[in-house]
């Protein structure tokens, strides 16, 4: 039969569960898109722009 866990591991157990998670989430946070070389940046903004005169024109 399973014994039952005091409510001090119980305690133990969510704050450190909670730790994690926050750790987790300010991992996620710092973790940024990767930076594009300038020359593909450049390629990929007059695609966008050529695409919007082909709808407006």
């Amino acid at each position: 039969m399973l014994e039952r866990t005091s409510t001090t591991e119980r305690f133990v157990r969510s704050a450190i569960a909670a730790v994690v998670a926050v750790a987790a989430l300010v991992l996620a946070a710092n973790a940024g898109p990767a930076k594009a070389t300038e020359g593909h940046r450049a390629d990929h903004v007059e695609q966008v722009e050529q695409a919007g005169h082909a709808r407006r024109g």
